[in-house]
């Protein structure tokens, strides 16, 4: 049964007043909808951001023995070429997962054309996509994929990168996903060992669920990465560009910031605000806020 829009209002007011936790008890619903709810009664200028994340199958090819650890392998000794063997998504604070993974048949056959389809409508909707190495791996993969298979170039989207932020902003020990999970105390990914592409690239049917499994389980904790990470970095897509207000939090949206004096340039003073969700720093230029340098 579907809620009124009075008890929808009155349920995302008490969100705003309280918590999202505190409106789910006191109205006897899922923290998920309540959520749910206030994404749809904000504004509808709000960014679309997209998070996701792949897994390929590795290329064969003719190599020498003695030069395994350095090959440069020519385009006539690939036997076959890499392909997507999975994507999972999802949309930012949105409960659902989504994900696609080759079939029996499309995985003996190389076939990944029906998964990038799916995910291409994704990458249309979306206003900004985060991924962990976005620019080097996950992104132009992606785009190859679309290319190879015939597809129109999606609507014009924003990149962020996590591996990018780790790297330039902090000093962690390591940077792959499942180290920096560890190190902000959030969960683990799911263990897997090479067999398990050996086997997808077999058919095998169970191999091929638990790539899947393995895959939105990068994506739960990728969103959990950027969560932390999105704060402390200047390089954020300015999200207050998507959104109908004035004073919001160029890194996350929210409207709860706080006044934080003035931040300076060579040739300018700005307002500053410091958001109470994020901890991203904004300043006050014309009618936008922009996030400051750091």
């Amino acid at each position: 049964m579907t809620a009124s829009q009075e008890r929808i209002d009155e349920i995302v007011k008490y969100a705003f007043a309280y918590s999202i936790e505190e409106a789910a008890r006191h109205f006897d619903v899922k923290t998920e909808t309540v959520e749910r709810y206030k994404r749809a009664w904000l504004r509808p200028g709000t960014a679309k951001i997209l998070i996701f994340d792949i897994e390929t199958a590795p290329l064969t090819a003719y190599v020498w023995q003695n030069n395994v650890f350095n090959n440069n392998v020519r385009y006539d000794q690939v036997i076959t070429d890499w392909f997507m063997l999975s994507w999972a998504a999802k949309w930012l604070n949105d409960s659902k997962i989504m994900g696609e993974v080759v079939n029996v048949e499309e995985s003996i056959q190389r076939d990944d054309k029906r998964i990038c389809n799916i995910l291409w409508q994704l990458f249309d909707e979306a206003d900004i996509v985060i991924a962990h190495n976005a620019f080097k791996f996950d992104v132009p993969n992606v785009c190859t994929r679309f290319l190879i298979h015939g597809l129109l170039p999606p609507k014009p989207y924003r990149v962020f990168d996590t591996l990018k932020v780790a790297r330039r902003q902090f000093g962690f020990t390591h940077n792959n996903l499942d180290a920096l999970a560890v190190a902000l105390q959030l969960d683990n990914k799911l263990k897997t060992e090479f067999d398990l592409w050996k086997r997808c690239l077999q058919g095998d049917k169970k191999a091929l669920g638990y790539m899947l499994d393995y895959n939105k389980q990068d994506v739960l904790l990728l969103e959990e990465v950027y969560t932390k990470l999105k704060g402390w970095t200047n390089s954020h897509p300015n999200i207050n560009k998507y959104q109908d207000t004035v004073k919001c939090c160029s890194h996350c949206g929210s409207e709860n910031i706080r006044s934080n004096g003035h931040y300076y340039t060579q040739a300018n003073r700005y307002e500053s605000f410091q958001c109470q969700d994020c901890g991203g720093f904004s300043r006050v230029s014309g009618k936008q806020l922009l996030s400051t340098a750091r």
